[in-house]
């Protein structure tokens, strides 16, 4: 009697424990929109990464809009190095861009981790979502997915000299620098694909849908989140025999 007294008891406390989990999880998705995918199979704790909105920099966006906010994901990037415990990220991206400074510095974290990394471009990685997207060790989009490549905007006051276009340029060179060297596509290519004036009713540059990326060499293949999950697996179990094996 009083042993099935303690189970019940027991088993009380574990759904309480599970109820509280579920709703730190919730809250958590909530705040930052991260959240920790430990139910598979194999067991591996893999840290889901979105890249939501427009990517705030220095300047706060309106509270009414949609932003990742990258002093946010740079403490959570380092946490994640640091950790034993998870052995993979994975990126979503629905993103229109947003600050250059910003945006870089996630992907050069992102690139710079020692972890297997995946990411998986739903809606759309426009402009400074695009070195995010290619920051990682493997890439899909959706078969709708979109990508809007164009050169460095600035708003605000713009001082006609020619030091401020070639600053311009300078910024821009560091973008397709680092999307070229993480990617299959060329500089060169790229660029054309920014001064492109045909597509764009009332800007400069390209749009690329699903296929369009993975043909351009900017994305690995498209495909979905059971895609991206399972080739995220497949670099964690090959990063486990090569740590085994050294």
């Amino acid at each position: 009697m009083e042993d099935n007294k303690n189970q019940q008891e027991n088993n009380r406390n574990d759904e309480q424990t599970q109820e509280e989990k579920e709703k730190n999880q919730d809250e958590r998705i909530e705040k930052t929109g991260q959240v920790i995918l430990n139910h598979n199979a194999q067991k591996d704790m893999i840290h889901l990464l979105t890249i939501i909105g427009e990517i705030e920099g220095h300047d706060n966006l309106s509270s009414s809009a949609k932003t990742t906010k990258y002093e946010h994901v740079l403490p959570k990037l380092a946490a994640i190095e640091d950790s034993e415990e998870i052995k993979g990220v994975l990126v979503l991206l629905n993103t229109m861009g947003g600050d250059v400074e910003a945006g870089l510095a996630i992907a050069e974290m992102v690139a710079s981790l020692s972890k297997p990394t995946v990411s998986l471009v739903l809606g759309g990685s426009h402009s400074i979502g695009i070195p995010i997207a290619v920051s990682t060790d493997y890439s899909f989009i959706v078969p709708t997915g979109t990508m809007v490549i164009h050169p460095v905007r600035m708003t605000g006051m713009v001082i006609g000299v020619p030091q401020t276009f070639d600053y311009f340029k300078q910024m821009q060179d560091r973008i397709t620098g680092f999307v070229s060297s993480h990617c299959e596509i060329t500089r060169e290519r790229l660029e054309r694909l920014m001064m492109e004036t045909k597509m764009l009713t009332k800007d400069v540059g390209t749009i690329l849908v699903g296929e369009e990326a993975v043909k351009e060499g900017i994305i690995n293949e498209v495909g979905g989140i059971r895609d991206a999950l399972k080739k995220l697996h497949s670099l964690i179990d090959a990063d486990r025999e090569n740590g085994e094996s050294k």
